[in-house]
């Protein structure tokens, strides 16, 4: 018994991100105790942990996890677990505990606590009504309990790490150091394959007003929606950027300028075409300026760090001249390679 739970537990902690840990926290342990579900219930208030499982693999591991701003889906006199509960399923307290299975005749509920903090509750469930009862000793389940917890902080302290090195948090796209590491990818692939690279520099237009009338927040509402109307138009080949500001990067693979060009109005009537929510019942229409350059990397070339900054800077380049033009505009620069 001691060994399979060391097991189990080892299982946890060697769990290398955030959703692999879930899986094993429902499908692992609903295996390991032969139970019949596992759900879970995680405390999270700001939507940390649904951002960060978000930009992980999508697997079938977040089934049967409820994410709450409180832990209010529990019945009122568990909703502060200081040890575990064993005992029948009610139907009138838990039909939100077991949300996979109406069959559910006892449950545990397993308190995941770091210190003086409740970051969760582990459900498991079984058919047997003797299974879970009242007065169980529960000291292994408690330990248990611990181990899971401190398991869901290392995974999201590890999903922090990685996020903040190459994502840009605001938004969830990616940031100006990935978007520099993929142009050199993409520049020696297009180097190899003798095919060209596109760049889109996209810039919000009078977006300063947006944050000297509606404060930071509903500036940080606008970079969020316009990052995600920009990730609704590029192919899963391509690869965007929040790239500083209110300004935003696309990179091409193998894009010609018919292709590029039509990306970049997609892109500007997407931002267009419908209003933007910036504050409780306020939304505004904004619009974008976008440069368009290409380059075809010429053979034997090395320093594809001095392309990749030449391509980026003739593409904004284009946008400045979009701005200088009036606005809402896309220009294509000349391409920079016969």
């Amino acid at each position: 018994m001691r060994r399979k739970t060391q097991e189990r537990e080892l299982a946890l902690l060697r769990a290398p991100n955030l959703q692999q840990l879930i899986e094993l926290l429902q499908s692992g342990l609903r295996k390991s105790y032969q139970l019949d579900e596992v759900a879970l219930f995680l405390h999270d208030p700001h939507h940390e942990l649904r951002h960060l499982l978000h930009g992980e693999p999508a697997s079938s591991g977040a089934r049967g996890v409820q994410f709450a701003d409180a832990l209010l889906p529990l019945p009122p006199e568990l909703a502060n677990l200081e040890h575990p509960w064993f005992g029948p399923s009610r139907v009138a307290d838990h039909p939100l505990l077991t949300p996979q299975s109406r069959a559910i005749q006892s449950l545990a509920l397993v308190p995941m606590r770091r210190a003086e903090q409740l970051d969760g509750v582990m459900v498991f469930g079984s058919r047997d009504p003797r299974r879970f009862t009242p007065g169980l000793a529960g000291d292994y389940m408690e330990h248990l309990g611990i181990i899971a917890a401190i398991c869901l902080e290392n995974a999201v302290n590890r999903a922090r790490l990685l996020r903040s090195g190459l994502t840009d948090f605001l938004t969830g796209f990616h940031n100006r150091r990935y978007l520099h590491a993929r142009l050199r990818e993409e520049l020696a692939r297009a180097q190899r394959d003798r095919h060209p690279v596109a760049c889109l520099m996209i810039d919000i237009d009078h977006f300063k007003r947006i944050n000297d009338g509606y404060g930071h927040l509903g500036g940080d509402a606008v970079l969020r929606e316009v990052a995600a109307r920009i990730d609704a138009q590029i192919r899963s080949s391509d690869t965007g950027a929040r790239f500083g500001g209110d300004e935003f990067a696309v990179v091409l693979s193998g894009g010609q300028v018919p292709e590029a060009e039509a990306l970049a109005h997609r892109v500007q009537q997407a931002v267009g075409r419908m209003p933007i929510l910036v504050a409780p019942g306020v939304t505004v229409n904004l619009t974008v300026s976008i440069g368009v350059a290409i380059v075809r990397p010429p053979q034997g070339v090395r320093d594809l760090q001095q392309l990749a900054d030449r391509l980026i800077a003739e593409a904004d380049a284009a946008l400045y001249r979009s701005k200088d033009d009036g606005r809402n505009r896309v220009t294509v620069a000349p391409d920079m390679l016969p």
